[in-house]
């Protein structure tokens, strides 16, 4: 057997324990990222300069689920108040519904110019580091850039990951506009293998001329000029002006009550709020029967779920351009009505008519009450596969999620947020805050969210054993995936309920999980990371 390798088994025979830390904790899905925070913070720096660490070793050792053309979100905790930040790109100005029809789209590809908006990663961290952070990005970066020059072991499930979008992107990607990007991730035509050491020159230029501008070179600068000619050659829409006059929000997040806790996620245009509605419907269930095991309770969660994930589908866009308001979504008058739609049996649901979905997540804590949750992603996998010559930067294939329907509310148009998949978390009870929590993987990430926030609350189990929990994953209509190890008397008692059950052993499609939990007895962290990754707990 390969070194590299691991049985299914293997990861779920013995249980992982939490760890636990009084000063520091970072938590994320690769193990040289969350040391690049920690160190950070040894130097003097925040939970939100080794939020910024973290976020940018990410760039570099997971490059199959994020980049620096990618887009972010963040909840921090900080003085005893919460604040969101919004790091989504709009599409280009120059973009059209006409002009992409007119291209023989009729449907948004996932390659190509047509998918690619406004990144706002880099945008993200120099306003997090100015409105919250201690030390410079000129500091904070260092980790990153060194990962990036002298190169990093490629770790199990990176080469698994690597191996995987190569055969998604390779029979698709035809034209000499994607050449960089075999240039990039294929190095002389081979895809890393595990153990292999990676380096990315360029990248480690572009980390370079961002951490001596506090970013401002990625939008005003070089890199800026760089994008602009890369896509006025392949006739892209995105332009340097488009960079030049993009802006981060500073946004108040969104909340839930559940059994005396408070959920909070970033407003729309995220599908947070569908982990919300979800909460809020299931709010009325009796706690002493909510638990883990409890197939009616189990039921109740993946219909709750699936009624709120299709709404938000269906309203969630830029939040300038919504026809219906967050307030309305989040009512009790919604959530008793989809909660008067569920039955015993599975449904199959609709969007309700009021009246009148690859990523990196990470959370980082110190002892000085700061506490982020933070994602960061190019969407699918590498993106676009559209990598800015001489730079390193992949750009994102968010604008996918438009739609090329004229009558639906996500409809693309010029300057338009589209419905965002990432998803950041936080807990907080009676105004205290508890912790950030995130699960990443797409249109899975509600159902993660709502499945985290029931292990912790209604069942009680710590970090690690929440997320080690087995995952359902609702596909569409009454079809649900259940993991290879979910209890079979449940998965029996779901399919009497009218489910259609299909079993899988792909660990990714259940998404990848980090939890921080403060307790507010001693003031003291307890933190849980994903074993279906790379991952790692830093402590300080």
């Amino acid at each position: 057997m390969s070194k590299c390798s691991m049985s299914w088994e293997s990861r779920y025979s013995m249980p992982r324990h939490p760890v636990v830390s009084k000063r520091g904790m970072v938590a994320t899905s690769q193990p040289t990222a969350a040391q690049a925070g920690i160190s950070i913070m040894e130097k003097g720096g925040n939970a939100i300069d080794a939020a910024i660490a973290t976020a940018a070793a990410l760039t570099v050792v997971e490059p199959t689920c994020n980049g620096l053309g990618g887009d972010a979100f963040a909840i921090i905790y900080s003085n005893g108040k919460i604040k969101a930040l919004n790091g989504s790109g709009p599409s280009p100005a120059s973009i059209s519904l006409e002009e992409v029809k007119k291209r023989g789209f009729d449907q948004m590809p996932l390659f190509g110019w047509e998918s690619v908006t406004v990144p706002g990663v880099v945008a993200s961290w120099a306003a997090l580091a100015k409105e919250y952070g201690k030390l410079p990005l000129s500091e904070t970066l260092k980790p990153a850039i060194k990962l990036a020059k002298e190169g990093f072991a490629v770790p199990p499930n990176l080469a698994s990951l690597w191996q995987r979008a190569h055969s998604i992107y390779a029979p698709q990607l035809k034209g000499e506009m994607f050449d960089w990007w075999y240039k990039t991730f294929i190095p002389n035509g081979k895809i890393p293998k595990c153990l292999e050491v990676v380096k990315f020159l360029d990248h480690a230029r572009s980390l370079e001329l961002i951490a001596q501008t506090d970013g401002e070179d990625f939008y005003k600068g070089e890199i800026a000029q760089r994008i602009d000619d890369f896509s006025s050659k392949y006739g892209g829409f995105l332009r340097k002006e488009d960079l030049k006059r993009y802006k981060v929000q500073w946004v108040d997040p969104i909340k839930a009550n559940y059994r005396g806790y408070e959920i909070w996620e970033v407003p729309p245009n995220t599908q947070g709020i569908a982990t919300l509605m979800a909460l809020n419907i299931l709010s009325e269930y009796k706690a002493e029967d909510a638990k883990l095991n409890n197939e009616h309770f189990v039921h109740w969660m993946i219909e709750s779920i699936k009624l709120s994930m299709v709404d938000a589908a269906h309203y969630v866009t830029d939040p300038t351009m919504m026809k219906v308001s967050t307030h309305q979504m989040l009512s009790s008058s919604w959530a008793n009505y989809q909660r008067d739609l569920i039955r015993e049996q599975a449904i199959d649901p609709t969007p309700y008519k009021p009246v009148a979905g690859g990523t990196v997540y990470l959370a980082t804590a110190d002892d000085q009450g700061n506490m982020v949750s933070y994602i960061q992603s190019n969407y699918e996998d590498f993106g676009s596969a559209l990598v800015v010559p001489g730079t390193g930067i992949a750009l994102q294939d968010r604008g996918a999620n438009f739609f090329l329907d004229e009558n639906h509310h996500n409809v693309l148009a010029p300057n338009k947020k589209t419905y965002h998949t990432i998803i950041p978390g936080f807990i907080t009870k009676d105004s205290e805050s508890i912790g950030p929590f995130g699960v990443m993987g797409g249109f899975n990430q509600p159902q993660g969210h709502l499945q985290v926030v029931s292990n912790l609350i209604d069942n009680q189990l710590n970090p690690q054993a929440a997320l080690d929990a087995p995952r359902w994953r609702w596909l569409e209509g009454k079809d649900l995936l259940i993991e290879s190890h979910y209890p079979l008397h449940i998965a029996k008692a779901l399919s009497a309920r009218g489910h259609n059950i299909k079993t899988s052993m792909d660990l990714e499609m259940f998404g990848r999980g980090q939890i921080i939990w403060r307790d507010l007895k001693n003031n003291t962290f307890i933190g849980g990371t994903e074993s279906r990754t790379d991952s790692l707990i830093a402590v300080l």
